[in-house]
């Protein structure tokens, strides 16, 4: 397992990272430990969860995903391992957060309570790195950073970073804490896949200037590249068949990552995993983690089954015409994702 430094902080994570948004309704307790035992045994050492979690959103969960962590946690050696959380943000975009009466806003109010209930859930007196989950566009950038600060100032937190931000955002954002001479957002957790490249279109150049590091999800497009929704299916209890049925907002990310154009760019790459004789889940994090930007590319799980395939990428590095007839499907089906 290769490792790399998260923007300029001092944290060293591992090349791939546990991602737990299952864990507590898709994946049972017994099953979650059963994951994070193998990606632990295979040398990951950095964990990523959120407030919020698990999804899909419903309040009869919310925050199991953080207590099965930490229960976790504790048959381990916390100093070993990154734990990585969030506080919710607005609800304003795809998914509407079931907590705090889905009042979420970035304000010192909210992320106070967010962190403090976090780190009771995960039963740790820190988190390493603690991250905005969405941001709002619409509320000043210097009210959260200087929040944030007081949690890096307090010890409640190591490092800071951003989800599911703008170029502009971020950009913004990083103005904000040198003027401020607060923390910055070291990291940014942004989608990124065979499916969904617009990350290198601008972000990818921010972050190379200014040494933020993408910690990429959904790397294998929130599961259509591991094929399983070839051909129109939707198989019983996959993400994209709940929301299929969900409110719109559901059944809108549905259609962005199930549909003719990236079925048909899913199918092109199991071709080229074919001819190199491994799955193209392992093709898809492999290929993720190769950039660099990227510091750690998040997997998930919902079975034990899963695992090994999503792991087997940390020993293998795509060579130069691999990544040539990737970028041939990526010239021939543009924006799959829109």
């Amino acid at each position: 397992m290769n490792r790399n430094r998260l923007g300029r902080s001092g944290i060293v994570v591992s090349d791939i990272c546990m991602g737990t948004m299952t864990f507590g309704n898709q994946a049972d307790e017994k099953t979650a430990f059963r994951i994070l035992d193998m990606a632990y045994e295979a040398g990951v050492d950095f964990y990523d969860t959120a407030e919020m979690y698990p999804v899909p959103p419903d309040e009869k969960y919310q925050g199991a995903t953080e207590e099965i962590l930490g229960r976790w946690l504790k048959t381990k050696n916390r100093d070993e391992l990154i734990i990585a959380s969030k506080v919710a943000g607005p609800s304003h975009v795809w998914i509407k957060a079931p907590l705090r009466g889905g009042k979420t806003g970035l304000d010192r109010h909210h992320i106070v309570r967010a962190v403090e209930t976090s780190l009771a859930r995960l039963d740790t007196d820190y988190i390493d790195l603690y991250q905005t989950h969405w941001p709002d566009w619409e509320f000043g950038y210097e009210e959260t950073l200087l929040a944030l600060e007081e949690l890096v100032s307090a010890g409640k937190v190591r490092i800071l970073g951003c989800s599911n931000e703008t170029s502009y955002g971020l950009t913004k954002s990083l103005w904000a804490s040198d003027v401020l001479g607060v923390s910055r957002y070291e990291t940014i957790q942004n989608n990124f896949s065979l499916n969904n490249r617009r990350f290198e279109d601008e972000l990818a150049q921010v972050c190379r200037a200014e040494q933020v590091s993408l910690i990429p999800y959904s790397p294998i497009a929130g599961g259509v590249l591991s094929g399983k929704y070839n051909g129109g299916n939707f198989p019983a209890g996959a993400r994209f068949t709940h929301y299929r049925d969900a409110p719109k907002r559901q059944q809108a990310m549905m259609h962005r990552f199930v549909n003719e154009a990236t079925l048909a760019s899913t199918e092109r790459f199991q071709e080229i995993a074919a001819d190199l004789g491994m799955s193209v889940v392992t093709l898809a994090v492999a290929w993720s983690k190769q950039h660099d930007f990227v510091a750690s590319t998040i997997v998930g799980a919902t079975s034990v089954e899963q695992v090994p395939d999503l792991l087997a990428a940390a020993d293998v590095t795509l060579d130069a015409e691999t990544l040539g007839r990737i970028n041939a499907v990526t010239r021939e089906i543009k924006y799959p994702m829109g």
